[in-house]
């Protein structure tokens, strides 16, 4: 490794003999360290050439590690920086990561700790300038947009944003589960002049109708039973600033009620309460299901879908971008290898072809999961189709042909358990397809065959998630959860 490719690492201490010895540590363990014993220094240091990482002492002679850090962050955003101080506290630890620190060292500390954050801060550095440059090849226009791709669908979406998010006007992100609606809407808030006050979302398919209302719209005191003091709800939390409406299908007819009157009259009533508040809330909406098909079928109030639909945006499915899946795929790759502190693979040319086969149910999100599983599971340092092959699920269509095969096979069935095939082989060939694959790590294997049997549960429920809970023995809420784990919609398997 030539010194201009090893990591460069510069040191900012005001105690000559630590920088020496911490120089010569990370020397031998291949980094290039430069040192400065003043942050004046450091900051100079910082402009003259590129660093891959920083480690700043909390107290120096001419001034202390946070302005440091604060000079760092403004001028090399994409540098991680980890303090380092002997005057260690909570306290401390909390505002220096607040501020942005990458890290938090006491002294005295061991080689390894020091090496292994040192190793993660190189590599989330290396991520930041890798996104950063995705993000002028995408064009988009904010440092927060986060909308990845280069594809034709995601650059109309992301136009359609742009244009939209300076405005005060309501938006309802429709798609798949998975497609990055809540990205969306956060870009919405972050191109907008509310960018400054919260960004607060809610999922309204995660509670019931009563805390829903109370979590949105808050309560006073004594209003119902538990309701021990005054509390404010998420409108009010949000006054300023945008609110995201996730899942709002989900809502139910009372609360649907008085969300058309917040967006009619920009007022709202506590639980409990007989006095209006007014509020300034922009307010965004998003689903994967068909909300006029919920209009004529009555679950859903009409007025309130023309209030929520006056700028809408369909977040297209991943398998309708396919163009974007290595670019993603690498982005995707590159966090999971910094989160975990692992090498990062690269695709091999046939792991590509694999994933641009793959129907992707899940999209962005199930691409993500995946990646993350690849990184944990490659055994080299190029990823190949059988580093996936425990990881991508099979289609719904697929599994339903495989199990109404097995189960007209009843004989050939019975002759393989009477021979000695292993109790539960259909699951695994559920979880993995073949049985004689090399096995994955437990809870890889746990993942895909819990992912394998929601898909098939919500086949049998035909997409209703209530009938799905029941047949699972889940209730609904936490049937919800784990479909968003696993990047599933219910309404992918509604007749």
């Amino acid at each position: 490794m030539t010194s201009a490719s090893r990591p460069h690492v510069l040191i900012v201490d005001d105690e000559p003999h630590l920088c020496e010895l911490l120089a010569f540590r990370l020397e031998h363990h291949g980094y290039r360290v430069s040192t400065e014993l003043t942050g004046k220094g450091g900051i100079e240091a910082l402009g003259r050439e590129r660093v891959d990482a920083m480690i700043v002492d909390l107290r120096l002679e001419d001034t202390d590690g946070l302005t440091v850090l604060g000079e760092v962050q403004k001028r090399s955003p994409d540098v991680p920086v980890v303090i380092l101080t002997a005057h260690g506290t909570i306290e401390t630890a909390v505002e220096a990561m607040r501020r942005g620190a990458y890290g938090f060292l006491t002294k005295p500390f061991h080689d390894h700790d020091l090496l292994q954050k040192l190793t993660h801060a190189v590599e989330s550095g290396k991520l930041r300038r890798e996104v950063a440059g995705l993000r002028r090849i995408v064009g988009a226009e904010s440092g927060e947009m986060r909308l990845l791709g280069t594809s034709d669908r995601i650059a109309a979406a992301r136009e359609i944003i742009s244009r939209v998010a300076p405005s005060d006007a309501t938006v309802l992100l429709l798609g798949e589960s998975g497609t990055g609606k809540e990205l969306a809407a956060r870009s919405l808030h972050d191109l907008s002049p509310r960018r400054g006050k919260p960004f607060v979302a809610v999922n309204c398919s995660a509670l019931p109708a009563e805390l829903l209302e109370s979590e949105l719209f808050g309560h006073v005191r004594g209003s119902f039973t538990g309701a021990l003091r005054d509390k404010e709800g998420l409108f009010a939390s949000a006054h300023g600033g945008t609110l995201l409406l996730d899942e709002i299908g989900d809502a139910p007819p009372p609360v649907q009620v008085k969300l058309l009157r917040v967006l009619q009259e920009r007022r709202f009533t506590r639980v409990g309460s007989a006095t209006e508040e007014d509020v300034d809330v922009r307010v965004v909406a998003a689903t994967n299901r068909d909300l006029l098909a919920e209009v004529r079928e009555g679950r859903f109030r009409e007025d309130l879908f023309y209030r929520l639909h006056v700028v809408p945006i369909v977040m297209p499915k991943l398998r309708d971008r396919p163009e974007d899946i290595p670019l993603l795929a690498e982005v995707f790759l590159s966090r999971a290898a910094a989160r975990h502190g692992l090498p990062e693979p690269q695709p091999s040319p046939e792991a590509l072809k694999v994933l641009l086969a793959h129907p992707w149910p899940g999209n962005v999100r199930e691409l993500a999961n995946v990646m993350e599983g690849a990184v944990l599971l490659c055994r080299g340092q190029r990823l190949q189709p059988e580093d996936l092959s425990a990881l991508l699920v099979p289609p719904a269509r697929q599994l339903v042909d495989s199990r109404e095969s097995q189960q007209s096979e009843v004989d050939v069935e019975e002759a393989d358990v009477s021979a000695g095939a292993e109790p539960g082989s259909e699951a695994m060939s559920l979880a993995f397809g073949d049985p004689g694959a090399p096995l994955p790590p437990l809870r890889a294997a746990r993942d895909a065959f819990e992912r394998a049997y929601l898909v098939e549960v919500l086949r049998r429920s035909n997409g209703n998630v209530s009938a799905a809970a029941k047949l699972s023995g889940r209730n609904r809420t936490d049937l919800y959860d784990l479909l968003r784990k696993h990047g599933l919609s219910s309404a992918s398997f509604k007749e």
